[in-house]
């Protein structure tokens, strides 16, 4: 709390009260440890493109579900495009994303067809 409040130029007292305020009114929902990809041998990123067989509400509501279970996907987003969503997918190494895409991913509900593509370098990946 000292050093929170020494980076936004508040006293620890007044810190900890707006601190309690933005939890109270749901800005601040939780806390979370950032890890380091490196140190855990998970430096491996790949961005899959999915394309779905159906877009019912039903098919989206299938494959939502099942991939919120996949571990190696980091995040998922559906996407207004050429392609239904877009993963993003973190393994050791390649074969263990090949291993993932083709016996996880791809047998998920609805899933027609991916597209994979490898990240090279993390230039920006901020966690909010």
């Amino acid at each position: 709390m000292t050093e929170l409040a020494a980076r936004i130029g508040l006293s620890k007292s007044p810190c900890q009260a707006r601190l309690k305020r933005l939890i109270e009114e749901g800005f601040i929902t939780g806390f979370r440890a950032v890890l380091d990809p490196e140190k855990m041998e998970m430096e491996h990123v790949a961005f899959a493109e999915i394309k779905l067989s159906s877009t019912t509400e039903e098919a989206l509501q299938a494959f939502n579900a099942a991939v919120r279970k996949v571990p190696e996907v980091e995040s998922c987003h559906m996407i207004a495009g050429a392609f239904d969503y877009l993963l993003k997918v973190r393994t050791r190494n390649i074969r263990d994303y090949r291993r993932a895409l083709g016996e996880v991913i791809s047998t998920l509900p609805h899933v027609a067809s991916t597209s994979t593509h490898v990240s090279m370098q993390a230039v920006k990946d901020e966690v909010i």
